[in-house]
């Protein structure tokens, strides 16, 4: 199997779960949507948040899109001219690209992006360690010399981390967030109509050149075009709220409605129940390895040894018990590389007695551990809930942090000590497309400070990952992945709470919604 079979995405074959009907919501040009959670930043290098991701994907374009089976398209690129020995990389942009203030897509604006994403984008990483000069050989050309073959050179160019800005933002630290949202995409973002904590506006990009046809259309690759003039985000916690406003056709879409209210929806001929996103997602409950006790790996395999994956996804998807996919280990279950290693052990989880003698063994000594718990996100607080529990009956000191989703976001970039509003642990769940391989992995990255928050430094996972880029065929591969797992159960990075896929819920007047995230574009009310 070639590497580029590990990347797919699988995201074809969903399931249409409600029946038609005739109900039409008012305002054509109009699209009114729920998102999971209010965004905390709307940088897509600062933060991994799948919000945040979302709103990349209507501000910005990236030089290439991706497909639903993972093949990588050019898209802001017209193409590229690879030389023979497929060191050098000539991209050419397509004509028509201009910024939301009217400014050209320049080539130097990209050079500038990929930089900056390079600095903390997984891939974009492996990308940038093989760079030996990227130019800007003209406006329209941008030239990439490698050390080294690297064939994933299209997907890490498709990343939504690699969203092309103007090089006066892009030159933004990447570990400082960006002071304006501007992309050449096919909708603005309205600043002045911002409200944190309640609503973010949209407007089409009436200068927005659609890729030409002809070429793939699906996920983030195609035209991208945009059938309304106007969408509003509208941030809903209360699930009840946005239950009764979708029932009620105050809103044409949520995102993510709550597990147990799924039956309820169902019963509804308007609205359409579907899984948009096969891939689901991993339960994360997060360590910081900087501070102590955490940075005791002892003590976080005892909080491992406590956490039973199948009770942890009931109490997540319990009302429907189909959505739930345990055991599931570092890369999503079913996908090309999940690997079984360690499934025996990974069952056995949850014997509280023998956590609680591994904890004291380890040295524990009632330290406080401080948990950021977003009780903004159903999901998140339901598994934050199970736990917490689990780590007081081990015999944990927790202070838990009950706060909402953007709080955490903000909160957990934080490399500072307790007293000075650190952080001990923190909940969240990994989306499932960006574990499929070792290339988009975040959580699970050894890295140090230069890792994903939390900062684990695991040597030996970040020699596998290398050499998984390298590996000569998918054999070799799934082996290395194998030890790969192996690795990380030992050494705890992060608890996997255990795996399951969500729904997305809209009136069924919205027609040609795109697989995968929530996309903006190509929806349509039919």
């Amino acid at each position: 199997m070639r590497r580029r079979d590990i990347l797919k995405t699988a995201i074809a074959g969903t399931a249409v779960l409600a029946a038609p009907s005739v109900g039409r919501a008012q305002g054509a040009r109009h699209l009114r949507f729920v998102p999971h959670a209010d965004p905390a930043s709307l940088d897509p290098i600062w933060t991994t948040a799948d919000v945040t991701r979302n709103v990349s994907l209507t501000v910005f374009d990236t030089l290439y899109g991706v497909d639903k089976d993972g093949n990588p398209h050019p898209q802001m690129a017209a193409g590229a001219n690879v030389s023979a020995d497929r060191l050098t990389w000539e991209i050419t942009l397509r004509d028509g690209l201009k910024f939301h203030d009217g400014s050209p897509v320049l080539a130097r604006d990209c050079v500038a992006t990929i930089e900056r994403s390079n600095k903390r984008n997984p891939l974009g990483q492996a990308l940038a360690a093989r760079i030996d000069e990227m130019t800007a050989a003209s406006d329209k050309m941008i030239r990439i010399r490698l050390k080294k073959p690297f064939g994933l050179l299209p997907d890490a160019l498709a990343q939504h981390t690699t969203a092309i800005m103007p090089e006066r933002i892009a030159k933004t630290d990447a570990n400082s967030q960006i002071p304006e949202v501007m992309g050449s995409g096919p909708f603005k973002f309205l600043a002045n109509e911002r409200i944190p904590g309640a609503r973010i506006v949209f407007e089409r990009n009436a200068d927005y050149v659609p890729r030409p046809g002809g070429g793939a259309d699906s996920f983030t690759a195609g035209p991208k075009v945009a059938h309304f003039d106007r969408v509003t985000w509208t941030i809903m916690p209360d699930p009840a709220t946005a239950m009764a406003a979708l029932q009620n056709n105050e809103i044409d879409w949520w995102e993510n409605p709550t597990v147990d209210l799924i039956p309820s929806l169902q019963r509804n001929r308007n609205l359409v129940l579907e899984n948009k996103d096969p891939a689901g997602s991993i339960g994360c409950l997060r360590f910081n390895h900087l501070l102590p006790p955490f940075d005791n790996v002892k003590v976080r395999q005892a909080v491992q040894m406590a956490m039973n994956q199948r009770e942890i996804m009931e109490a997540v998807a319990g009302a429907v018990p189909s959505m739930i996919r345990v055991p599931a280990g570092i890369f999503i279950p079913g996908s090309p590389l999940a690997s079984t290693v360690g499934f025996d052990e990974v069952a056995r989880r949850g014997n509280i007695e023998a956590a609680r003698k591994a904890l004291q063994e380890a040295g524990y000594k009632g330290e406080r551990i401080v948990i950021l718990s977003a009780t903004s996100i159903p999901s998140i607080w339901q598994m934050a809930q199970v736990c917490n529990d689990v780590l007081k009956r081990i015999g944990m000191n927790t202070d838990v942090v009950a706060v909402e989703w953007g709080t955490v976001v903000q909160r957990r970039a934080s490399q500072e000590t307790i007293d000075k509003g650190g952080w001990n642990i923190f909940y969240t769940y990994l989306g499932g497309s960006g574990n499929l391989s070792p290339a988009g992995m975040s959580a699970q990255r050894g890295n140090g400070r230069a890792a994903w928050f939390g900062w684990p430094t695991m040597p030996k996972v970040e020699e596998l990952r290398e050499s998984w880029f390298e590996a000569p065929d998918f054999a070799t591969q799934k082996r290395l992945v194998d030890d790969m797992q192996r690795e990380i159960w030992a050494q705890v990075p992060y608890v996997n709470t255990g795996s399951f896929v969500g729904f997305t819920g809209y009136h069924n007047f919205l027609k040609d919604m795109r697989d995968g995230f929530p996309q903006m574009y190509g929806i349509r009310r039919g």
